[in-house]
C-alpha cells in the first residue's frame, strides 16, 4: 500500500466542497459525487510501477483511463443479475415471493433494481424486458398492459438516474416486446437505454421495424448482431451499459482504457510505437487491472456478503473484465503524419491497414495475458471499444472516425466499420443520425441492418436527426435536458451532465446526417 499523496487528498477535499456548493446538482447526484471522491482517496492497491505516470497526466498526456473507478473498489463495475431466477423464485433478502401476477412482477423488479450495485451506483442492466413480463401478459388486456408498461418505464426514467442503464428485447418477437417498444417511442425517455438482439433467421420484419420506428422517435433500441454476440458469448450473453456484451449472471469485475492517441506521441517512430511504447502501456494497464480484480475477489468480501452472490442470481465465476480502448484514428493518423504520410483513417487504405495492425497487436496481447479470475472468458480480458467520457478532447471514442471526417457515402462508412467491429466481444458501436425527410423508408434502414450484419458488423444505433432523445456515445440523453443544465438548472440525471461535456469537447451535435 501506497503512502497517502496529500496534494491528491487536498484537491479531493476542494473537489468535495465544491460538490457541497454546486448549484447544478441535485442532491442525489451530491452524494454519488462525494462517495466517488473518498473512493479515490483511499489507495489499497498494489499499483504497478509506471502507473501514476501513464494515468494521472492530463487528458492531453495520459495513456491509461480507469473511467474514475478509483481504487478502493467495493463491488464489480458491471453486475447483470440472473432476473429470470428472481421471477421464478423470489428472493429471501428482499422478502419477496416469485410474482404471480403483472403487477407483481412490475413491483418486484422495481424492488429489485434498487439492490443492484454498479459503478454507476444504478443497475446497468434492468432484465430481457419482454421474456421477463411475457409470462404474464394475459394477466389483463393489451391497453391494460401498456399502461403498466409505459408506468413501469416511466418509474424507471425517474428513479435511476443515468441512462448507462439497459434492457434488451429480442431477437424472438412477443406481445411484451411489442408493447415495450410501442410504449418506448410514445414516451422519448432516455431510461432505460435499450438493445434489440437481431437475428435475420429468428427475428421477424414487422417486429424489426417496429424497433426501427421506436429508435427514431427514441433514439432506442439499438442493434446487435445476435448471432455474432452469440457466437463468442454463447446465448446466455446480455448488452449492458453503453452497449456492453457480458454474461448473463456475471458482469465485469473492471474497464480500463488506453488512449492510443497519447500513446503514440510517446513513441520516436514506428517500431518504437509497436515494440515499446504500446506493449509497455498495454502491460501496465493489465497488471492495474489484475490488482483491481485481485481485491475485488480476495479482499473485498463482496461475493462473500452481498445477497446477489448469496441467493446465486450473481456468480464469481461468470465475471470477466473489459480491456477498453480509444482514439485508434488519432493514433493511426498521428503514425502517418510521423512518417511524412497524408493518407487519413477512415479514408485511406494504408491508414486503415495501419489501424488493423494496432488492433492485431493489441488483440495478441490480450490473448497472451492470463487472469485466474477470468475463467467465464478462457482466463483473458474482452476487448472493449470504449465510448468516450465528457472530458476526452480530441479523442474519437473506439475505433470511429472522428465527427466531421465521416464519408461522404454511408455504404463506405460501413465497409470501414467491419475492419474493426470483429475485434470487441464486450462491446463496440457506430452510430449515424438520419434525415427522417429524407429516409421516410423504414424497410431502407432494415436494409442496411441486414446487410451489415451478414457483413460482420457488431452493433448499430440509428436516431432521427431532429429528436429530442439522442445518443451521446452508447448512452442517451435529452438535448432538451441539456438545455436546460446550460442554463444552470438542475436536471434528474447525471448523464445529461455528460452529454453536454461530449456535446462541447467532441462535437457529438455535429455528426453527418445520413
Amino acid at each position: 500500500m501506497r503512502e497517502i499523496d496529500m496534494k491528491r487528498v487536498n484537491d479531493t477535499r476542494d473537489q468535495m466542497l465544491a460538490t457541497v456548493k454546486s448549484p447544478t446538482l441535485t442532491h442525489e447526484q451530491k452524494v454519488a459525487t462525494m462517495a466517488n471522491l473518498a473512493d479515490s482517496m483511499l489507495e489499497v492497491l498494489d499499483l504497478p510501477e509506471g502507473l501514476d505516470e501513464l494515468m494521472t497526466d492530463t487528458i492531453k498526456t495520459k495513456c491509461i483511463c480507469d473511467l474514475a473507478e478509483g481504487h478502493a473498489p467495493l463491488r464489480p463495475r458491471y453486475i447483470i443479475p440472473d432476473y429470470g431466477k428472481f421471477m421464478r423464485e423470489g428472493s429471501k433478502f428482499l422478502q419477496l415471493e416469485p410474482p404471480k401476477d403483472i403487477y407483481e412482477a412490475i413491483n418486484s423488479l422495481l424492488i429489485f433494481y434498487k439492490h443492484v450495485p454498479s459503478v454507476t451506483n444504478f443497475p446497468v442492466y434492468v432484465g430481457a424486458l419482454d421474456e421477463l413480463l411475457e409470462p404474464f401478459m394475459d394477466d389483463v388486456d393489451e391497453a391494460q398492459a401498456k399502461k403498466l408498461i409505459k408506468l413501469f418505464l416511466t418509474h424507471m426514467d425517474r428513479t435511476i438516474l443515468d441512462s448507462f442503464s439497459h434492457a434488451n428485447v429480442g431477437p424472438v418477437a412477443t406481445k411484451a416486446g411489442r408493447l415495450l417498444l410501442e410504449a418506448e417511442a410514445e414516451l422519448e425517455h432516455a431510461v432505460p437505454n435499450v438493445t434489440m438482439k437481431y437475428d435475420e433467421d429468428l427475428t421477424s420484419d414487422e417486429f424489426a421495424l417496429l424497433g426501427i420506428k421506436a429508435a427514431l422517435k427514441s433514439a432506442k433500441p439499438s442493434f446487435a448482431n445476435h448471432k455474432m454476440f452469440k457466437s463468442e458469448l454463447n446465448e446466455d450473453y446480455v448488452i449492458a451499459s453503453c452497449y456492453n456484451g457480458l454474461k448473463y449472471g456475471g458482469g465485469s469485475y473492471t474497464l480500463c482504457r488506453l488512449i492510443l492517441g497519447n500513446i503514440a506521441k510517446r513513441s520516436k517512430d514506428l517500431d518504437d510505437f509497436f515494440e515499446h511504447q504500446l506493449p509497455y502501456v498495454c502491460q501496465v494497464m493489465a497488471d492495474y487491472m489484475d490488482s483491481r480484480i485481485k481485491f475485488i475477489v480476495e479482499e473485498s468480501g463482496f461475493f462473500e456478503n452481498n445477497f446477489l452472490a448469496k441467493e446465486g442470481f450473481i456468480h464469481r465465476d461468470r465475471f470477466t473484465a473489459m480491456f477498453g480502448m480509444v482514439g485508434l484514428a488519432e493514433c493511426v493518423n498521428y503514425l502517418m503524419e510521423m512518417q511524412g504520410k497524408t493518407g487519413r483513417y477512415g479514408h485511406d487504405e494504408e491508414a486503415d491497414a495501419l489501424g488493423v495492425k494496432i488492433m492485431d497487436q493489441i488483440e495478441a496481447f490480450n490473448q497472451a495475458h492470463v487472469n485466474p479470475y477470468c475463467e467465464v472468458t478462457g482466463g483473458h480480458f474482452l476487448l472493449h471499444a470504449q465510448v468516450g467520457i465528457d472530458s476526452d478532447m480530441g479523442i474519437s471514442p473506439g475505433t470511429r472516425i472522428p465527427i466531421g471526417e465521416e464519408p461522404e457515402e454511408l455504404i463506405d462508412h460501413l465497409r470501414h466499420c467491419e475492419k474493426f467491429h470483429k475485434y470487441f466481444p464486450s462491446g463496440t458501436g457506430d452510430i449515424f443520425p438520419i434525415d427522417t425527410t429524407v429516409h421516410k423508408n423504414n424497410e431502407f434502414l432494415l436494409d442496411i441492418i441486414k446487410g451489415s450484419f451478414r457483413e460482420g458488423i457488431r452493433y448499430l444505433s440509428f436516431y432521427a436527426a431532429d429528436s429530442d432523445v439522442i445518443r451521446i456515445t452508447g448512452y442517451l440523453v435529452k438535448r432538451s435536458e441539456i438545455e436546460k443544465l446550460e442554463r444552470g438548472e438542475n436536471v434528474l440525471q447525471d448523464t445529461t451532465a455528460l452529454g453536454m461535456g461530449a456535446k462541447h469537447n467532441s462535437r457529438i451535435m455535429e455528426r453527418k446526417v445520413r
